[in-house]
């Protein structure tokens, strides 16, 4: 499949069911001031958005690069880990759009062998439709999170990353905020740290490395998921901007909508069918999905999930209390 074909989309594949109303879980609330540990404060102001290099995925709207301003704000440096998220879970009683369905998509290479066959997604058969595979087993029934506690949760929604984070007093980033972020003070590079993908043979994120699908050399250490600070941050002190898992956007989707967005604070185009996802995930790899750059965009409906979707929270800049 052409890097540039839909099974590049694939990598985080959708439902295809319409999307429902989001319903915010509130029986519990985090403490007033949480939302501040772990999070980093970005000054915002100009930056240059969006790509027209080589690297360019085009239907995915990544160009043409035009000028955003963007008011300070916060951002988490790291995705939402396991840990966290049961956290919410615990407190709240929230359940997944995964664990409604009773079903989510699974990287066929993470099943056990002797795995039953279970539908596939057309267009990528590398995706398996795993029956009890959820946030709290992430490969299925008998697959548990020892030892990824600190890995980020995965098989999460939109609509559940919002829940997460009305919860803890945040919100998920806009687009613009997200690539802002990821791209930590350089313009116009490739990557977090540059243009170059492995600087000095050194892995800076969690991608595929080898022959996708069926052989992964793990020269970077990791195969599925790996703890969130695995790699050094980049200028902003964030961590696994790129790789890892795609991480979910605040904004609908629009191939068309950097045309017309609006110079400060784009919000996203007002309706749409998919929600924005940004980052790339351990699946990438240059041979079909080169979307493991900062200003690499895709979609998924909001009520999907998979073994690659994350998120991280962001806030507007109001002033914390000392800790």
């Amino acid at each position: 499949m052409s890097e540039n074909g839909s099974a590049g989309r694939c990598c985080a594949p959708s439902r295809g069911e319409s999307p429902r109303q989001v319903t915010a879980t509130a029986r519990s609330a985090a403490p007033a001031d949480a939302w501040a540990v772990g999070m980093v404060h970005l000054p915002g102001g100009p930056f240059l958005m969006g790509a027209e290099d080589d690297w360019v995925v085009p239907q995915d709207g990544e160009g043409p690069v035009h000028p955003v301003r963007l008011v300070p704000f916060w951002i988490d440096r790291c995705a939402v880990t396991n840990a966290e998220f049961e956290e919410f879970a615990d407190a709240t009683g929230h359940i997944t759009d995964a664990e409604r369905y009773g079903w989510s998509f699974v990287f066929a290479g993470l099943l056990p062998d002797d795995f039953p066959d279970t539908r596939s997604v057309a267009e990528a058969p590398w995706w398996r439709q795993v029956y009890g595979a959820c946030w709290r087993h992430p490969e299925g029934p008998g697959s548990e999170l020892e030892e990824r506690a600190e890995h980020p949760v995965v098989h999460v929604s939109w609509n559940d990353a919002t829940a997460y984070a009305a919860w803890a007093g945040k919100r998920l980033p806009t687009e613009a905020e997200w690539e802002y972020a990821a791209r930590g003070g350089l313009e116009q590079m490739v990557f977090p740290w540059g243009d170059e993908l492995e600087p000095g043979g050194e892995h800076r994120m969690n991608v595929w490395q080898g022959i996708f699908p069926d052989r992964d050399t793990r020269a970077d250490g990791w195969y599925g998921t790996a703890p969130v600070t695995t790699h050094p941050p980049n200028g902003h002190g964030l961590h696994n901007m790129c790789g890892n898992v795609w991480e979910w956007c605040a904004d609908w989707y629009s191939p068309a909508y950097y045309a017309r967005s609006p110079h400060d604070d784009p919000p996203g185009p007002s309706f749409g069918v998919e929600r924005v996802i940004r980052g790339g995930s351990y699946l990438c790899h240059a041979s079909y999905c080169r979307r493991y750059r900062v200003a690499a965009r895709s979609s998924s409906t909001p009520d999907s999930s998979t073994g690659n979707q994350g998120f991280r929270c962001a806030r507007e800049a109001t002033p914390v209390r000392s800790r």
